[in-house]
C-alpha cells in the first residue's frame, strides 16, 4: 500500500476580508509546490459561496504533510487565518480505496 495521502481543506474568509486571504494563500501555494513531499497543492475558490477556499493536496506521505506544517510559508497563512477565517479550517485527511 502507498503511503501517498490527500488532502482536502476548505477555509471561509470573513466577510470583507476575502481579498486579504486570498493574498496570503498565493505566497503560501507558491512556495508549498517546490517542497519535495508535493505531488500537488491546488487552491480553488468556491462560485457557489464567496470566500470560500477549497485546498486539494497531494503529499508523498503523512511524514511529509508534517514537515509542510512546520515551514515559514505555511505557518505565515495559518496565523493569517487566526484572524480572517469566519469559521475554524476544515481539513480531511485522505487514502484513495482504489
Amino acid at each position: 500500500m502507498t503511503q501517498e495521502i490527500a488532502l482536502v481543506a476548505v477555509a471561509q474568509a470573513k466577510p470583507g476580508a476575502e481579498a486579504e486571504v486570498a493574498a496570503v494563500i498565493a505566497p503560501c501555494a507558491t512556495a508549498t509546490r517546490q517542497e519535495a513531499g508535493c505531488r500537488l497543492y491546488s487552491v480553488h475558490t468556491d462560485l457557489d459561496r464567496p470566500g470560500r477556499f477549497v485546498f486539494i493536496e497531494r503529499w508523498a506521505s503523512r511524514d511529509a504533510l508534517a514537515a509542510h506544517e512546520k515551514k515559514a510559508h505555511f505557518l505565515a497563512m495559518a496565523a493569517a487565518f487566526e484572524t480572517r477565517l469566519a469559521e475554524p479550517l476544515q481539513v480531511m485527511i485522505l487514502r484513495e480505496l482504489a
